[in-house]
């Protein structure tokens, strides 16, 4: 995914920060719990079609982050 593109999206509805999942292939808002699906290399921005994450993604927020204590 280009970086510059990457860098000018955000959240369609908070307008909040994205961050890339190059594996799962899809841009996520731990604000909002979505995560957008990147299809054939286009970011599908559209609330509709997001997957809501669930709890354990949302508070994984940082890479690297294994929840450990």
């Amino acid at each position: 995914m280009d970086k510059e593109l990457l860098a000018m999206l955000v959240c369609p509805l908070c307008k909040g920060k994205l961050k890339y999942d190059r594996e799962a292939r899809e841009l996520r808002c731990h604000y909002d719990g979505l995560a957008y699906p990147i299809r054939d290399d286009i970011p599908v921005m559209l609330p509709e079609e997001a997957r809501v994450m669930d709890v354990d993604e949302k508070l994984h927020t940082s890479p690297g982050r294994t929840g450990e204590a």
